[in-house]
């Protein structure tokens, strides 16, 4: 399974290089790529309903998404923005707390700790819309990352925190969705719509997502390096 993964990671990376659609940063390969259209994929999330109505929206913080961040502050919402690898959990920026024509640059990661703060797991708002990036997408929602795991992991904590299920949406190129199938198995987070720099539309998955975290899986060296992990051991313990 992990090297049909692989293998189908190595496509879209390769495919993109070769009709010359991503961009910077490069290369492509090891990371969820930024691509050309990323401006119009983001422009088709806000026209969604559940983006109008959402006030949080929780969003990775990869470059290819950089353009949605930025519409979530000039649509006077919320963002939600986890930290790399979630070391330090997550960081909020709040519109007011952003000056106009300032939007871009306080949603860069070289910028955001200026316009936001880390806030503890307690003091995390109700989410109401989850963005992330992929590598490869199938039309039913079946997703996968660059391999690391983390949007997997940042939703089962969400859930485990006690929010509730809320749609997930990707923004991709059309070059990164593949016919192929995907593996999948109960961790793994699936999307409910797809926006291209050529369309957005429903997945309609039939795969269900993560309720919360699987404590089974979770090995000593991720609570190592996610201390959130410990962290939400010790609430769930407080609250027993």
């Amino acid at each position: 399974m992990a090297e049909l993964k692989s293998n189908l990671r190595q496509k879209v990376w390769s495919r993109m290089e070769k009709e010359k659609v991503g961009r910077f940063p490069f290369p492509l390969k090891g990371r969820i790529p930024n691509f050309r259209g990323a401006e119009e994929a983001a422009r088709r999330v806000t026209e969604l309903e559940i983006y109008r109505q959402a006030q949080t929206v929780k969003v990775n913080p990869d470059s290819p998404q950089l353009p949605l961040r930025t519409r979530v502050l000039k649509d006077g919402k919320t963002l939600l923005v986890p930290t790399p690898r979630l070391k330090a959990g997550f960081i909020q920026v709040r519109r007011e707390s952003v000056p106009d024509g300032e939007e871009r640059r306080a949603t860069s990661l070289s910028h955001i700790r200026k316009y936001g703060k880390e806030i503890s797991l307690d003091q995390l708002p109700s989410i109401d819309l989850i963005v992330i990036g992929a590598v490869v997408l199938n039309r039913d929602g079946r997703r996968l990352g660059k391999g690391e795991g983390y949007a997997d992991r940042e939703y089962a904590i969400l859930r485990e925190l006690g929010n509730e299920a809320v749609p997930v949406v990707s923004t991709i190129h059309s070059t990164q969705l593949l016919e192929e199938e995907i593996p999948i198995q109960s961790f793994d987070l699936t999307v409910d719509w797809i926006a291209t720099e050529k369309e957005i539309f429903p997945t309609r998955s039939p795969h269900p997502k993560p309720r919360g975290i699987d404590w089974n899986r979770v090995t000593r060296k991720e609570r190592e390096e996610m201390p959130v992990l410990k962290e939400i051991e010790r609430m769930i313990r407080f609250n027993k």
